[in-house]
């Protein structure tokens, strides 16, 4: 599903965000990745939505080689992927329904799709109810179940949780993990970075260390403690 061989990405002579990482994550797994601010994760997650290239090495994900991904093609590839962040991203004037809704008006569905898609998906994330309040009405916790909905609503192969629970109280952090797991039992690779040594040790998954751009830890039900 997700195969890095010896990627490297370089900004400039003093700034080597990865050096010759190599990881291979099967399809359906969960993955926790960690390591300092600056590590390198961020960057990470960047060539895997092809927001960046790498200065080297061989990315392939879902069967799609990176070598060979035509600029034309990468809203099709951003497709199969869901990506969640720590802020939301969501859209003030628009109601939780509609800011699910428009990732699928972006990509041309009807209204008949929406209306059937949408609703299954707010369930999924224990939203079922909050159809018609606007973000400012929800807890933090609340507003990132409807950005991990937005997500996944086009039923992406994977979802990259980029520190979901960075801004969330614990309980709002556990509401949020326990969707990502559930999404996961469904079917979706999961891919979460986070700074929470409760989170990790708690989850027990396998967790890719990375330290000054290197992986330098890849084990499976794995413990985290940052230093």
């Amino acid at each position: 599903m997700i195969l890095l061989d010896r990627v490297t990405k370089v900004y400039n002579r003093s700034n080597t965000a990865l050096d010759r990482i190599s990881l291979h994550i099967e399809p359906k797994e969960f993955v926790i990745i960690v390591g300092k601010s600056g590590a390198g994760k961020s960057s990470l997650l960047r060539l895997l939505t092809r927001e960046e290239r790498p200065s080297s090495g061989k990315i392939i994900i879902g069967g799609i080689d990176y070598d060979k991904l035509k600029d034309r093609d990468i809203p099709l590839l951003r497709r199969k992927i869901g990506v969640v962040f720590q802020d939301f991203k969501l859209l003030p004037q628009k109601t939780v329904f509609e800011n699910v809704a428009f990732a699928l008006e972006i990509v041309g569905y009807g209204n008949k799709e929406i209306n059937h898609t949408v609703p299954r998906v707010l369930e999924i994330v224990g939203l079922t109810g909050k159809e018609k309040r606007m973000p400012m009405e929800l807890s933090g916790g609340e507003r990132q179940r409807v950005a991990i909905a937005r997500a996944i609503v086009r039923q992406p192969k994977i979802l990259i949780a980029d520190e979901p629970t960075g801004n969330l109280d614990p309980k709002h952090a556990w509401d949020v993990i326990r969707v990502l797991e559930k999404i996961n039992r469904y079917g979706t690779t999961v891919l979460l970075t986070t700074h929470n040594q409760d989170i990790v040790n708690r989850l027990k998954r396998r967790v890719v260390t990375i330290s000054d751009g290197r992986i330098v830890s890849d084990r499976a039900n794995a413990e985290y403690h940052s230093r």
